[in-house]
């Protein structure tokens, strides 16, 4: 569920529920559930709500876009438009973080797809979102998807990569964030054995997963 606490008001405790998203998320494994939501950059005149959960049967990741009403208290489930979904070998290492960049694209974390050591070698396949930080542009769509690709990114073009690639080589970037001053990506990062990182993220960075940690 998400809820609404007016913090205008002293001493508020009533947090009323936006929207039940139960009927669609799957919360059974570890690293599984509702993971983040990000309002359109231009709310309240474009009344979007962007949401990243996990969903199950088949097991998968799915970025969507809900209507948000006129008084900005209630989130329609049925107005769900699915902009893209990835299959989920295991229940951890889903990432992630939906958020926009200052460019007005949207920019999204994923995991490597779970389980330990990179099974499927994830971390380094430019043709899988696993593993991957993407970014894309929610104004607009490209023939057959319900998003367009920067024509900036890094990886257009090139027949051996997903054009939506911005930076790879990422374990599990459970979250991340802009400095607001500099304008710089700051993404946190899950290590296996050794270390745990906080990486800056640059277009097209490769941040080495799973050749080294």
């Amino acid at each position: 569920t998400i809820r609404l606490l007016d913090a205008t008001k002293d001493g508020a405790t009533e947090a009323p529920v936006v929207v039940d998203f139960t009927s669609l998320v799957n919360d059974k494994g570890n690293e599984e559930g509702l993971l983040s939501i990000a309002f359109h950059p231009d709310f309240p005149t474009k009344r979007e709500l962007y949401v990243y959960y996990t969903a199950a049967k088949p097991r998968r990741s799915v970025l969507s876009r809900f209507a948000v009403s006129a008084d900005g208290l209630t989130v329609d489930p049925k107005s769900e438009e699915v902009l893209l979904e990835q299959a989920q070998p295991y229940s951890n290492h889903n990432g992630g973080t939906v958020l926009f960049g200052k460019d007005g694209y949207l920019y999204l974390s994923l995991g490597d797809g779970g389980a330990a050591n990179d099974p499927h070698e994830n971390g380094q396949n430019l043709k899988t979102f696993l593993a991957k930080i993407l970014r894309i542009d929610v104004n607009r769509k490209d023939e057959g998807k319900k998003y367009a690709v920067p024509a900036d990114n890094p990886f257009v073009g090139r027949a051996d990569a997903m054009p939506e690639i911005w930076a790879y080589g990422l374990r599990n970037v459970w979250r991340m964030q802009f400095d607001r001053t500099t304008g710089e990506l700051w993404a946190g990062d899950v290590g296996q054995n050794l270390w745990e990182m906080v990486h800056r993220i640059e277009n097209g960075g490769n941040y080495g997963w799973s050749i080294r940690e």
